[in-house]
């Protein structure tokens, strides 16, 4: 089990970075306003793992809670960061991030069911 956890914690800090340093690298594009989609789910995302990696670390019981939630922000990120990923490199890594996090909390939640 702990192996397991440690693979959504990695996850979950990974997508965490990734979205920190796509939503700041998205602060200087060219056209910052057409990346505020982005750069607000990019922080969305990233605030949901931090708390989320919390909870899963200190083995709360609302761990689950949050699991769904972050499987979900971390989908909508991720499909955001992909409408860029073909110009953008940060935004290519983050929806990666994205990509691993989701699938990492929804097996995460497979796992508590």
């Amino acid at each position: 089990m702990h192996a397991q956890n440690q693979q959504l914690l990695d996850a979950l800090n990974a997508c965490l970075a990734s979205c920190e340093h796509c939503a700041t690298a998205c602060l200087s594009e060219q056209d910052v306003k057409m990346m505020a989609r982005c750069i607000q789910l990019d922080r969305d995302c990233a605030d949901i793992c931090a708390i989320t990696v919390r909870f899963v670390a200190r083995g709360s019981e609302h761990a689950a809670h949050l699991l769904k939630e972050c499987a979900e922000i971390c989908k909508a990120c991720g499909d955001e960061c992909e409408k860029h990923a073909a110009h953008m490199e940060h935004c290519r890594e983050c929806a990666e991030a994205c990509r691993r996090c989701e699938a990492a909390c929804r097996q995460g939640l497979s796992m508590a069911a």
